[in-house]
């Protein structure tokens, strides 16, 4: 099979795609997060109970506005309820339309390039790394060259080193498949259909709970592949997956 020295025009087009639903689920993401900032374990989870993780990112966090609490239940470790008695931020309609929006977006995407990927070879030719690749020593090389940040130079075409390799595969594989069926668990349409995914996370706050960590890890490669991209030479990057040959 002959591949092409470039980035196919599938690969292109999947690639912003791709970029654009992931900065438009980053910034809406946060924006939810914003309203409730506090992360869980377990199913249940709400301002009066203890919690995971505080994110204290607006005025939510802590606002200790609460009129009398009433138990759920009537057990000790009942969750309890209680009215807020302050303002406070809450922009949960747009920001979880939009939210739900690019993820579906991301996910009719990524499913195709995840076909194309299969099919023409992609990921066996240009992304799984080779046994070769994985010995200490060029693993020791290519941290090295990355901790001195002297990255190699933009290439036209899907030339990867081997740390490229194991980023793009724990992304594709792993972290954005990860993000995206968590995200499917916190949705009652899809947990009503499937109610198996509230066990696979051990209830809506542990689902919660992981979406968000693995989320950051997404946001975390992004901002290291824009330093590689800059590192490498941007101009010459963006052409090479634009239109530019």
């Amino acid at each position: 099979m002959k591949f092409e020295t470039g980035h196919r025009r599938w690969v292109k087009i999947s690639h912003w795609v791709v970029t654009i639903s992931f900065l438009l689920l980053a910034f809406t993401g946060f924006e939810i997060l914003m309203v409730h900032p506090r992360l869980y374990w377990g199913e249940a989870g709400n301002d009066l109970m203890p919690a995971l993780l505080e994110l204290p990112i607006s005025r939510n966090h802590k606002h200790e506005g609460w009129g009398q609490q009433t138990a759920f239940f009537e057990s000790p470790d009942s969750p309890v309820s209680a009215p807020r008695t302050v303002t406070i931020f809450n922009q949960n309609g747009w920001g979880r339309s939009l939210h739900f929006l690019a993820g579906w977006i991301l996910v009719a995407t990524g499913t195709i390039y995840l076909l194309f990927g299969f099919f023409t070879g992609h990921f066996r030719h240009n992304i799984w790394p080779k046994l070769k690749e994985l010995s200490p020593k060029i693993l020791w090389q290519e941290l090295l060259l990355h901790f001195r940040m002297k990255i190699h130079p933009a290439t036209n075409g899907p030339i990867y080193n081997v740390l490229q390799k194991i980023a793009y595969m724990s992304v594709i594989f792993f972290f954005l498949p990860l993000t995206i069926i968590t995200g499917f668990t916190m949705a009652p349409a899809i947990t009503a259909a499937y109610p198996f995914l509230m066990d696979l996370f051990g209830g809506y706050q542990s689902a919660r709970t992981i979406h968000f960590f693995s989320s950051a890890v997404l946001e975390v490669f992004l901002i290291v592949h824009i330093i590689m991209i800059i590192k490498s030479g941007f101009k010459q990057q963006i052409r090479f997956m634009t239109l530019g040959k």
